[in-house]
């Protein structure tokens, strides 16, 4: 798992490593202390996770076998605790193929025992690189779309439209778009009548998107590479489309912690159904 080339030690990262052998615990904390990171050690996985919820840790090396909670146990709470953790394992099991099937899902790298200090070293090195471009990249496409909506505040004082196309308002269900505006009116029915707002750029290219498919599952990277131009994966495509539909919906919908205009299709996407 580890490449040949031997990453470089980011300077200053926070290390936890947890094995409930002292000897290994003391000799990799030390030896990664030389190397210029801040370790620590965690004889169990009860106190890993208390260390993690006092302490913002970048990495952790831990052991599959601890008394009392297993490394699978360890790995999938360490994550909810710190999700950008990133995760060395240590497995002594005999199938390789168990190890992986184990770790798989949270693992950055694993290594089988008796591993040397070298090459735990690299392991946690080039998991801290791939974990930084991760961050990077995720910030740019924050970066990317705050360019987008400042860039339609410019436009729209303006008085620029939002679309070359000739049709300013979009219709589905009690959904009104008026594109140029960049305004939404919901209807509430009679009585209730009915609720508007002001859109971002991108919060309005989204909605015409959506109300252009209607009852049609769109995937995050289908409504970022046609609504915003943002020609990327599924997963960063994510990072691009989320936050933008969370901030949509609580603008059109009655109850956004229940939304019914834009549903989320698990695994897939989401659709919208006027």
């Amino acid at each position: 798992m580890i490449n040949a080339t031997a990453a470089s030690p980011v300077p200053r990262a926070r290390v936890l490593v947890v094995d409930d052998e002292a000897h290994v615990r003391s000799a990799l904390v030390r030896s990664l202390t030389l190397k210029g990171y801040r370790a620590s050690g965690a004889v169990s996985g009860y106190q890993a996770l208390e260390m993690l919820e006092r302490t913002p840790y970048d990495a952790m090396v831990l052991d599959m076998r601890l008394p009392g909670m297993d490394g699978v146990e360890v790995m999938q709470r360490a994550c909810q605790v710190c999700p950008d953790l990133a995760i060395v394992v240590l497995t002594g099991y005999a199938s390789l193929e168990t190890a992986i099937s184990a770790v798989k899902s949270h693992a950055a790298d694993y290594l089988l025992k008796p591993a040397s200090v070298h090459e735990v070293a690299t392991a946690i090195a080039s998991a801290l690189q791939r974990r930084a471009e991760k961050v990077h990249r995720h910030h740019l496409l924050q970066v990317m779309g705050q360019a987008l909506d400042e860039l339609g505040r410019i436009e729209s004082s303006g008085e620029t439209s939002l679309t070359s196309t000739p049709d300013r308002f979009l219709r589905a269900g009690p959904v009104t778009l008026d594109r140029e505006k960049r305004l939404v009116f919901v209807a509430r029915g009679d009585d209730a009548g009915g609720s508007n707002a002001e859109l971002t750029v991108s919060q309005a290219l989204l909605l015409a998107f959506l109300i252009q498919h209607p009852n049609t599952i769109l995937s995050c990277r289908e409504l970022a590479r046609s609504a915003l131009g943002f020609d990327v994966g599924e997963q960063a495509a994510q990072g691009v489309v989320r936050p933008h539909i969370c901030r949509l919906r609580k603008k059109i919908e009655p109850n956004p912690a229940r939304p019914r205009l834009i549903r989320t299709v698990s695994g897939k996407g989401y659709l919208f159904a006027p």
